[in-house]
């Protein structure tokens, strides 16, 4: 069986947990493993290695092969040109395919113990049916498509009905009514996927039908599979998956997977609570909270949030307005992912920026250059080899050196052990826009 998990979501309702350039399919929230890496884990169950798929876009292919390479996993990884929400990138993916797939979500959570039976049910009926998994609901969640079970079908049911997102009122009437919540996990005949979606969606059938990828993604419409297929086809079944599952959609998400202590706050990080029940709270720093109760406190680096229990889908517009804004904060935390390694902004003022950089045993910079600003380089861990202009040379824990504006440089680490440094850039100029690339190995521009 051909698994493809999509990857190329931004998470805004996590926001400012997940932000554009490191959302929350890539974050470490319940233990070691990201919620990309268990998806990973779990198409294993079904799929070897070279039978994954992973689609993503050119923001996050570097997250994906290193996330990839903790787990020791080689999968395929696409890249697509732009976003086009998951219809065109399903269909970009199996398009050329013959096999059963099954398609996965990066970012939800999903319980061990029935899953890969479900699968397992849901692949006997592949070739008739686009075969989506149903959970049963434990409240009546209004951030979830419903979906009726109707005709019996041996492996699982004929579906009947979908309802998007319906208000709390709605949602108790469809729970009493047997409606299961629609998981997003699909399985499907590749070749019955594509048939259904050039009766349902020949626009996107035929922009994919022999064009680059490229220009298929240009021509595309932007349109979800299940707006696009699911809730269009008369050829799509439910199996009911009896695990845990989540679409960590929100911080009430989070809470409610969270253990809790005795005033039933959901902690990581360290929390002293007065008066303090029922709330969320995330931080690297002490939090002390006094009669504060239902409420969501989140505390990053460079932002903090604050909001009631039950209005977190709102966080969404948070980042809408910081984007209109052209904050990079919508997009970017303090600390910043790159192919070679990371950096993190420690201070910064309208002249300078000081930023802690790392770069990973054996990788290195681009050669490049800045126009509108110098720096300054002090090594505090591991060893650097280091290009200015046409001299080379390295430096060792403690030592520094200077390179001016308009000159080409570049930073290496040849050791087997990361490489920390010290960088002050001072300009007029300090945004990360300010860089020519004369050679990458990363193929960027």
């Amino acid at each position: 069986m051909k698994t493809v998990i999509l990857a190329g979501g931004s998470g805004t309702r996590l926001f400012p947990i997940s932000r554009e350039y490191f959302p929350k399919q890539f974050i470490r929230f319940f233990d070691s493993r990201s919620l990309f890496q268990k998806t990973v884990e779990r198409a294993l169950k079904h799929s070897n290695p070279d039978e994954i798929f992973v689609v993503t876009n050119t923001k996050y292919k570097f997250i994906v092969k290193e996330q990839l390479d903790e787990l020791g996993v080689k999968c395929r990884i696409m890249e697509e040109p732009e976003a086009k929400n998951t219809l065109p990138a399903v269909v970009w993916a199996v398009k050329d395919m013959k096999d059963t797939v099954c398609v996965l979500p990066s970012d939800h959570l999903v319980g061990e113990d029935d899953y890969l039976k479900a699968v397992r049910s849901a692949e006997k009926i592949a070739d008739r049916f686009l075969v989506t998994f149903g959970v049963k609901p434990d409240r009546p969640h209004t951030g979830y498509g419903y979906i009726k079970p109707g005709e019996r079908l041996g492996e699982g049911f004929r579906a009947e009905k979908f309802v998007e997102k319906p208000d709390k009122e709605t949602a108790e009437r469809l729970i009493q009514e047997g409606y299961l919540w629609n998981s997003g996990i699909f399985v499907f005949s590749a070749e019955l996927f594509m048939e259904e979606c050039r009766k349902y969606e020949p626009e996107v059938y035929n922009a994919f039908l022999n064009s680059s990828v490229e220009e298929a993604y240009k021509t595309s419409p932007e349109i979800s599979i299940d707006y696009g297929i699911m809730e269009k086809s008369n050829r799509v079944a439910v199996v009911p998956l009896n695990a845990f599952w989540s679409d960590v959609g929100s911080f009430d998400a989070i809470y409610d997977i969270w253990s809790k202590d005795g005033d039933k706050n959901a902690v990581k990080g360290e929390f002293i609570g007065i008066n303090a029940q029922n709330n969320l709270v995330i931080s690297d720093r002490l939090i002390a909270a006094i009669g504060i109760s239902d409420s969501v406190i989140v505390d990053t680096k460079d932002v903090l949030l604050i909001c009631s229990r039950g209005e977190t889908q709102k966080v969404r517009d948070v980042v809408k307005i910081l984007k209109e804004k052209e904050d990079e904060r919508a997009y970017y935390h303090k600390t910043i992912h790159r192919p070679w390694g990371s950096f993190t902004i420690l201070e910064e003022g309208q002249f300078y920026k000081i930023k802690r950089v790392t770069v990973k045993p054996g990788a290195k910079l681009s050669l490049q250059m800045h126009m509108h600003r110098s720096e300054h380089w002090v090594v505090i861990k591991g060893m650097a080899r280091v290009k200015i202009g046409d001299k080379e040379f390295f430096l060792r824990n403690g030592e520094s050196t200077f390179v001016p504006s308009g000159t080409v440089h570049r930073l290496e680490n040849p050791g087997l052990l990361p490489l920390e440094v010290i960088e002050v850039s001072i300009g007029e100029y300090l945004g990360e826009d300010d860089i020519v690339r004369f050679d990458d190995e990363y193929g960027r521009d």
